[in-house]
């Protein structure tokens, strides 16, 4: 996978908010990053299957987003474009966006409402609530916000045994899914069968999870070609064996891997993201058809 230099970022696509006060000791004394990887691995393992990686709500409200960030102006320069962890981030964000916002309405027929990416350090303040790091990357509903501590990526390399660099862009992507999700009202409709039927809210979720999986093989799918805002290639080259990253991204990060990876024994009622199984296959899904519409898991019938 290979990046081109001279595309560009769109404007407030990603915002950093490290040192602008988002953000700050760790909740609980959970910090990702340095020393603090090893220790904190089983409780993000336990947070991820709990619902935590590509949460639709934190749970209570508040108010307090965050303040001005730095909109990257170290990205300017080229060569740091492709090298620095957060200008490549911004890319990534930027080719997902761009993607979105030609595939939303030819597939159905609604614009696309661009999402910010919010890059935090330990601790953040959202629309949804308050969280940490050890929560990993989450979208906000409530405030239209992707936000992620980059240090998790350190975890998934090192320690939830993901270290390819499609990893990233494939994280972004299903979080970039449930923001689709969100314009088009299925999160809210997910939202409403879970309250209408309390027994089948695990099973709901998976479905969502699912399906921004399969979002983001749609995505990964068309990836090569998408373009700045002056028609520039994102992307130099996107391999098969990028996307076979993403494929072991998302069987590392199953329900049932990370409860064996957590210590515990694999419970299927505590399923909340899909199994390691279902969440490559909904991924090739996307990928094999690059058609979003393939994607529909809540459809009656459909084998999950």
């Amino acid at each position: 996978m290979e990046l081109n230099e001279r595309a560009d970022i769109d404007a407030g696509s990603v915002q950093d908010a490290r040192g602008s006060g988002g953000g700050g000791g760790g909740i609980g004394g959970l910090p990702i990053g340095g020393g603090g990887l090893a220790g904190i691995v089983i409780t993000l393992a336990i947070a991820l299957v709990g619902g935590f990686f590509g949460i639709n709500s934190l749970g209570g409200n508040d108010s307090a987003a965050p303040p001005p960030a730095n909109n990257l102006e170290q990205c300017a320069n080229e060569q740091q474009r492709v090298q620095l962890l957060e200008c490549r981030n911004a890319l990534y964000v930027t080719s997902i966006q761009r993607y979105w916002q030609q595939q939303l309405p030819e597939s159905f027929g609604e614009q696309y409402k661009p999402a910010t990416t919010i890059i935090f350090s330990q601790r953040v303040s959202t629309g949804c609530g308050s969280a940490d790091s050890g929560v990993g990357p989450f979208y906000c509903p409530a405030d239209d916000r992707v936000y992620i501590d980059l240090s998790f990526y350190q975890v998934l390399s090192k320690q939830l045994g993901a270290p390819g660099e499609f990893a990233q862009p494939y994280v972004l992507a299903h979080e970039y899914g449930h923001h689709v999700q969100d314009v088009l009202g299925t999160e809210a409709e997910m939202r409403r069968r879970q309250e209408r039927d309390p027994d089948s809210a695990n099973q709901e979720s998976v479905k969502l999870e699912l399906q921004a999986d399969c979002y983001a093989g749609a995505w990964a799918n068309a990836a090569a070609n998408t373009v700045d805002k002056d028609g520039d290639k994102i992307f130099k080259s996107l391999t098969e064996t990028d996307i076979q990253e993403g494929i072991q991204t998302a069987g590392q990060i199953g329900d049932d891997t990370l409860q064996k990876q957590g210590g515990g024994q694999v419970n299927p009622e505590q399923f909340t993201h899909g199994t390691a199984e279902q969440r490559q296959r909904w991924f090739r899904v996307g990928w094999e058809s690059g058609d979003p519409k393939q994607c529909d898991t809540f459809k009656p019938g459909v084998t999950l």
